[in-house]
């Protein structure tokens, strides 16, 4: 038997997906082998980049089961909170310049 799973994975170009029939006993590391084929290795970190299956983060030891999608995951640039922050204190700074309530 084997099991039907795709493997997307997020670039600065845009998500790259493929199709892969995969063995049954198949783990995440092997689907990631046989994207990295399809893909190219300039596709993602493909040794380091955190792994999951639709969105909920998984190890590459994980078994994924027929039509499930295993996701790589990039590493953010900025931290989400510190950029919240700026916009934050950017946005305040403008509306004291402009008059408005500080």
């Amino acid at each position: 038997m084997s099991k039907h799973c795709r493997v997307a994975c997020d670039t600065p170009a845009g998500v790259l997906q493929c199709e892969l029939e995969l063995p049954d006993e198949a783990t995440i590391a092997v689907a990631l082998e046989a994207a990295r084929s399809k893909l190219g290795e300039a596709a993602a970190d493909w040794q380091c980049a955190v792994t999951g299956i639709y969105g909920r983060i998984y190890p590459r030891t994980h078994v994924p089961i027929d039509g499930d999608r295993i996701e790589l995951y990039r590493a953010l640039r900025i931290d989400p909170r510190t950029a919240r922050q700026a916009r934050a204190a950017a946005a305040s700074l403008s509306r004291r310049g402009r008059g408005g309530r500080p």
